[in-house]
């Protein structure tokens, strides 16, 4: 995902200045091509040549530390206009400070002063002193100028307080590089909204109707989209996934509240992609205690739930894409091309349960996107790939 980019880590003296080596192995196996600047406080916490091993790359400490190479190409000028992002973390109150005030007293902050690309900036210190007001006073002078601030998470810190100051998990950090470069911007200034997941139907307090979509598609199309710079709603029925970064998460249960939910945000939208497993039909009526057990059998009247999608289409506004999904058993391509004429639909995104490697449940899927041109067939791939592919074919639409 980061092929060809070109990462710096500012690694300056907080404790959490281990972790970062997760962080640097993460992102070499992603490809990224590493390079590590510390201050001299950090090498109490990690060496350099932890870094050095893991990124192939030489660690600068100084910024008169020189290499025969880097008396033509000078370092802190070098890498600081030379790299796609910066992501300095563990960022200590001192560091902060600097760059905010236009210090540049070491190898760390001569780097940043010449940078270009998106910086990311992440505090991590004792609550007390990440409040105070001159702290906070510098984060928001950062911000001002231009500077991303990656949020401390809250919880145990290692001077013994409970609060906020936590360097964020590994995973988080790369997420935050990711949806800065590894994918061009090219739904930037566009609003997004992807349905995902099932809807569940209430029968009593207790009992609900639903179905086995596990919101994988639909999670994996919100990324896709923050990835390419775009504002993301995500509207999303119960699941156990974590929601991707930079996304907007609107929570609903029934059928009905991701119809309000969906049509609200798609008045805004520029693409609206509707990947949810809605129920069809709901129970006529929802009972206020729980139904008892009887001896016989038992049937349960149904009503129609709103068509979310042939609301969207009926409602669609010159420019807008409206792309809806097709889960079929048999006839696949007959069935969603149907879809695509009674929906007023753009593109429908077809995938059958019965093929091996698609479906609810499983990471990849096989889709057929369908639209007024023709249909392209997709091969096995991942559901982020498959997003990714969704997102180009969207762009080429000519609505």
């Amino acid at each position: 995902m980061l092929e060809g980019k070109k990462i710096l880590l500012g690694v300056s003296g907080g404790i959490a200045a281990y972790k970062m080596a997760n962080v640097a192995s993460m992102l070499v196996k992603l490809h990224a091509d590493v390079h590590v600047v510390m201050t001299k406080n950090a090498t109490h916490f990690i060496t350099a040549q932890t870094f050095e091993v893991l990124t192939k790359n030489k660690v600068y400490l100084d910024t008169f530390d020189e290499t025969p190479d880097d008396k033509v190409h000078v370092p802190h000028i070098s890498l600081g206009t030379g790299v796609d992002c910066i992501l300095i973390a563990p960022a200590t109150a001192n560091v902060i400070g600097k760059i905010a005030n236009g210090i540049a007293d070491d190898m760390l902050t001569t780097t940043v002063l010449p940078a270009r690309c998106p910086i990311l900036i992440c505090p991590s210190m004792n609550g007390y002193m990440l409040e105070n007001p001159i702290v906070q006073d510098n984060i928001a002078k950062l911000k001002r100028f231009g500077y991303q601030i990656i949020e401390p998470s809250e919880g145990y810190l290692a001077c013994g307080y409970e609060g906020k100051g936590k360097l964020p998990k590994e995973e988080i950090l790369v997420e935050e590089i990711l949806l800065r470069v590894a994918h061009e911007h090219d739904l930037e200034g566009r609003h997004v909204v992807v349905s995902a997941g099932p809807t569940e139907e209430p029968l009593d307090p207790i009992r609900v109707i639903t179905n086995h979509s596990s919101g994988k598609m639909g999670y994996a199309l919100a990324k896709a989209a923050a990835y390419r710079g775009a504002k993301v709603t995500l509207v999303s029925g119960p699941t156990s996934l974590e929601p991707p970064l930079g996304v907007e998460l609107k929570k609903i249960h029934t059928a009905e509240e991701m119809y309000q939910q969906v049509t609200s945000a798609a008045e805004t939208a520029d693409i609206v992609v509707m990947a949810a497993a809605v129920a069809d039909y709901t129970p006529a009526t929802v009972a206020d205690q729980k139904i008892k057990k009887k001896d016989g059998d038992m049937s349960i009247p149904l009503k129609r739930t709103k068509d979310i999608l042939l609301s969207l289409g009926e409602k669609k506004r010159p420019g807008q894409v409206i792309c809806g999904f097709s889960m079929e058993t048999e006839k696949l391509l007959e069935n969603s091309a149907a879809k695509l004429e009674k929906k007023n639909a753009d593109m429908i995104c077809a995938n059958s349960l019965t093929q091996e490697g698609a479906g609810y449940q499983v990471d990849t899927n096989i889709l057929t996107l369908i639209t007024r041109d023709g249909t392209e067939q997709l091969p096995m791939m991942s559901k982020l790939e498959a997003s990714h592919r969704i997102f180009d074919k969207i762009l080429q639409l000519n609505v």
